[in-house]
């Protein structure tokens, strides 16, 4: 199948985002994107219902967990969807842009393509001095390794689906952005990073950016998968 008869599957994690998820969806063009899957983890508020009424289909899991969820959400694709876009469902991602993620794809140039809020336009305070740092850091750690440079760990990128099944994936939480990065790096994938413009989150609260020890949990995860995976290569 040649890249540019594949179609387009948005994976979209949710925990609670019943203010956001329809204006998430809606923004999505959907001359581009053919089917949009909603994988949520238990929500209580909602969300899962708002994101059915608003035109996608749902994957409800029991077990919480983002990466977690993006892989369901992935794996649920329909079988012709050989491209797999990811996004957050809290309105800070420019889901009307999916386009420019998709097209070097469809172009048969690339196979993952990544979004950079660092290199982009940022609203103020959309992200906190400290994600700037760690997505700069992560970038510099992940250039010695393989000497692919990123800026950034945004969750508004897009892959080959075969492309991320060779990567077997296996992080469950906040580390499977960075995993997906090395793991892509390590195997040889033609990347393309692009400047994107990010949002403040359009409602709700951040499970990550919204506390301390949401920060901690997440910064956690993410320094453990480094050392996994860079250690796994050696």
């Amino acid at each position: 199948m040649s890249s540019t008869s594949l179609a387009v599957a948005a994976v979209i994690p949710t925990l609670n985002e019943a203010a956001t998820i329809a204006g998430v969806i809606a923004s999505l063009p959907r001359d581009i994107v053919r089917e949009i899957i909603v994988a949520d983890s238990a929500s209580r508020d909602g969300t899962p219902g708002i994101a059915t009424a608003a035109g996608a289909r749902v994957i409800s899991l029991t077990e919480r967990g983002y990466g977690r969820a993006c892989a369901a959400g992935a794996v649920a694709a329909g079988a012709d969807c050989g491209i797999i876009l990811f996004l957050d469902g809290d309105g800070a991602d420019r889901a009307d842009l999916a386009g420019m993620l998709i097209a070097p794809i469809q172009a048969g140039t690339y196979d993952f393509v990544i979004g950079s809020r660092v290199r982009g336009n940022r609203d103020p305070g959309s992200m906190s001095w400290h994600q700037v740092l760690a997505g700069r850091l992560a970038g510099w750690i992940m250039s010695l390794l393989y000497g692919v440079r990123y800026t950034d760990m945004c969750a508004f990128r897009a892959i080959r689906r075969d492309a991320l099944e060779r990567l077997t994936m296996r992080e469950t939480t906040y580390g499977w952005n960075i995993e997906m990065q090395m793991l892509a790096a390590r195997a040889g994938l033609r990347i393309l990073e692009l400047p994107v413009p990010y949002r403040c989150r359009a409602g709700g609260r951040s499970k990550v950016a919204g506390s301390l020890s949401g920060s901690l949990r997440a910064g956690w995860r993410i320094v453990l998968t480094v050392a996994r995976v860079a250690a796994a290569a050696r």
